[in-house]
């Protein structure tokens, strides 16, 4: 059998921390040394006024393999965990991904003390087969079926169990200091399935999420879904006995079947007299009892007094008092068969990117790459069908968004552009009477909602940001197969670039518009070599990072 191959950047996987703080600017020069094409996307940057570094297949044609194309956006108004990763073709599946880190300024006060420390710890469902592999099943109407495991900072499990765990694999070790305090940030970066994160003997304290202050409680552990971000404060408050397990474990599936879907990681104090042994620390007991993991979901709430960006309090907000102006309930099923082939719908409509991006298309008045008529609701009777049709927002209107999961598997769904207030979620099929039960006070602010099987979940946007939108299922399999769609936010009374900046002097072309490209030469014919740069200084008023990223691919040790 093959070696699994990973995309790795600057010769790492996962790839670098970006360490930037509220309202710089980044410069990301990614050079694409794949043998196909590229783009990366940057989950919950809200790139506002400027959806052209997006990254995704709405606003930019993808980087040719060989070529590099840099990325300049400005971290507005924002603070928080995130990460970034590859967003076509599944290559999510074998890596390519980071960390983005914004840290508040020195002049806004967080809600907790200054940690010890800061450490980045990514989960993820794996395969060993390689990302083409996998899209060649989807493309044969095959499911990707059970991964063969869980990653834990690209490494396989500690080998806690001798039957389960064969010998020899790599696993990760987290060092820490008996007595301190460190913030952990938590990313679910895998393919389809949802983790249960919990670290042996320690509690975990939430303080936030994808961007947003959370109200501060303990959890000894914390389910999180495809694209979701957290981060926690971890007293190192135990005796150093021994070292800890740190395990993220597959949820919403069968337990006993899906024991090898493990991953298992080790908190190692500085003073620890032994390695980590013994059972993994229980996940919750509720494989029969789908309500403890929703519950845990609705137990996240906003600080309402914390100041996030900005000195004013999160709260001062107040979402429940705005009228709704757009609603749109999208409803996802289990895969359908469309034109002989196996596709992913919302409201019975599987997307199929055009060869022009959207928004390349508008600013160059190319017609026909997409219809403006998604519908409001699923229509009833009518056939599923391939589509390019997506949805008209008002600038500076109010919509809300209900995710209707049908299907029997997990979903978590993102947009990009905006941060979304959860406002509520329920099993069962959502009605008008379903608004009665929304949160109207203290509903996070975040952009990846889970929504569970048979279930539906509703969340509230202010559309305040102008472009063309991703919403997406932000598991893969699904996002390939064609479930998502584009929220496209245009203020009509602006002639200029004072809501929405002007396309980049560098953007790539392709489709309709090819021939404006101009030929790159490709960077390894000219013995290009690449190393992570980080470097603070003086651009426009603000800050600046710098940044490289040599993305390539590697093979599993």
């Amino acid at each position: 059998m093959r070696e699994p191959q990973v995309i790795g950047i600057n010769g790492k996987f996962p790839g670098p921390i970006v360490n930037i703080s509220t309202n710089w600017n980044v410069v990301v020069n990614v050079l694409n040394d794949l043998d196909e094409p590229l783009l990366i996307t940057w989950n919950g940057i809200q790139h506002r006024k400027n959806c052209w570094q997006d990254g995704v297949l709405g606003t930019n044609c993808p980087i040719p393999s060989g070529w590099n194309w840099t990325y300049e956006f400005q971290v507005k108004d924002q603070i928080g965990s995130f990460f970034y990763f590859p967003s076509t073709g599944l290559q999510r599946a074998a890596g390519g991904y980071g960390g983005v880190v914004v840290n508040n300024r020195d002049v806004i006060s967080v809600p907790f003390g200054r940690p010890d420390g800061d450490i980045t710890i990514f989960i993820g469902d794996w395969y060993n087969k390689n990302h083409t592999d996998l899209r060649k099943m989807l493309d044969n109407g095959k499911d990707l079926g059970m991964p063969d495991g869980v990653l834990i900072n690209g490494k396989g499990p500690y080998r806690y169990n001798d039957s389960l765990v064969p010998a020899g694999i790599e696993y990760e070790t987290i060092n820490v200091h008996p007595g301190r305090t460190y913030r952990i940030r938590v990313h679910n970066v895998g393919t389809s399935t949802s983790l249960n994160f919990r670290i042996q003997g320690h509690k975990l304290l939430l303080v936030e999420t994808e961007g947003s202050y959370t109200s501060q409680q303990n959890y000894t552990n914390l389910d999180v879904h495809v694209g979701q971000s957290y981060s926690f404060l971890v007293t190192m408050d135990q005796n150093a006995s021994s070292d800890y397990y740190v395990v993220a474990s597959a949820r919403m599936v069968n337990d006993s079947l899906w024991r090898r879907v493990t991953g298992v990681a080790v908190l190692q104090y500085s003073n620890s007299r032994g390695k980590a042994s013994g059972p993994l620390p229980d996940p919750p007991q509720d494989q029969f009892d789908k309500t403890f993991s929703m519950n845990q979901a609705r137990s996240v709430r906003w600080n309402l007094s914390a100041g996030a960006a900005r000195p004013n309090p999160q709260g001062s907000f107040r979402y429940s008092s705005i009228n709704v102006t757009q609603a749109y309930l999208l409803r996802s099923t289990a895969p359908v068969e469309i034109n002989g082939k196996r596709r992913a719908t919302l409201n019975g409509l599987s997307y199929s990117p055009p060869e022009t991006p959207l928004r390349l298309a508008d600013a160059y008045g190319v017609k026909g790459v997409y219809s403006l008529d998604f519908p409001e609701r699923p229509p009833q009777g009518a056939p599923p069908k391939m589509s390019r049709s997506i949805i008209n927002g008002t600038y500076r209107g109010f919509m809300e968004l209900i995710f209707q999961n049908n299907d029997t598997k997990m979903q978590s769904y993102h947009m990009d552009g905006y941060a979304f207030f959860v406002v509520g979620m329920d099993y069962g099929e959502w009605t008008e009477d379903s608004r009665g039960t929304y949160n109207k006070g203290d509903g996070v602010a975040r952009s990846t909602v889970q929504v569970y099987p048979g279930a539906w979940a509703a969340v509230l946007v202010s559309l305040d940001n102008v472009g063309v939108w991703n919403v997406r299922s932000e598991n893969l399999d699904s996002w390939y197969l064609g479930q998502e769609v584009y929220v496209k936010v245009v203020n009509p009374e602006d002639t200029g670039n004072k809501t929405e900046m002007f396309i980049p002097d560098n953007a790539l072309y392709c489709g309709q518009l090819h021939k404006y490209q101009k030929e790159q030469t490709p960077h390894h014919k000219m013995g290009t070599s690449a190393a992570a740069v980080a470097r603070p200084g003086a651009v426009a008023s603000r800050m600046a990072a710098a940044m490289l990223l040599l993305v390539g691919a590697a093979m599993l040790a």
